[in-house]
């Protein structure tokens, strides 16, 4: 009786294991599920951002608000062999026109400013003009145009190192500086606009005859 127990008791076992497997099938559920997983957080841009890299571009160019020393004191060939320098007329106003016997504008524009250099003969206003042409070569055709048009003004070559501060990165021939009393350039343009740049550089010389 005991030995015919013992056989049947794995059996037994073996429908006990099948009728658990059927009553969670039929529940729904999964006996070997696997673990849910977490979405991971979206990615958020940092609090503090990489500043951004900036080319090494060339800063640009500042106005010239004075004359330098070296410019002020730096010899200039005269046409007239009567040499000078833009320091021998400190306290005074000082224009500077810068021009070429090869520029049309220029020769349409010394008419102009020649009405105004005569309107202040009695003030305490020096008018320069300075071409950047070589003397070397260039000497007789700056004599011509200077004859031709009847300028009036303190004629001189300007060297590469005195074109280069004085135009201040302007590459345009006329061109026109205007210093005050107190040696500050409050007056700087280039080109020549007919009927106008003579106005221009008046209403310019009477400011800068006011002493503040």
């Amino acid at each position: 009786m005991l030995h015919a127990t013992m056989r049947r008791l794995p059996l037994l076992l073996l429908l006990a294991a099948a009728s658990t497997l059927n009553v969670a099938s039929q529940s729904g559920r999964r006996i070997n599920s696997t673990a849910s997983t977490t979405p991971p957080a979206p990615i958020q841009p940092p609090l503090t951002p990489e500043p951004e890299i900036k080319r090494n571009d060339p800063p640009p160019l500042t106005a010239l608000l004075s004359l330098p020393e070296n410019i002020r004191e730096r010899q200039i060939k005269a046409l007239d062999k009567n040499d000078f320098k833009l320091a021998d007329f400190q306290g005074k106003v000082v224009v500077i026109n810068f021009w070429a016997s090869w520029c049309g504008p220029c020769r349409r524009e010394v008419p102009e400013y020649e009405k105004v250099r005569q309107a202040f003969v009695d003030r305490e206003v020096v008018f320069v003009g300075l071409t950047t042409e070589d003397p070397r070569y260039e000497s007789e055709r700056a004599k011509r145009f200077a004859r031709e048009v009847n300028f009036g003004f303190r004629l001189g070559y300007a060297d590469a190192q005195i074109a280069r501060t004085l135009m201040d990165g302007k590459r345009g021939i006329p061109q026109t500086l205007v210093i005050d009393l107190d040696g500050r350039v409050v007056g700087h343009w280039e080109g020549y606009a007919a009927g106008r740049s003579g106005d221009r550089l008046k209403q310019t010389i009477e400011q800068a005859l006011v002493r503040e």
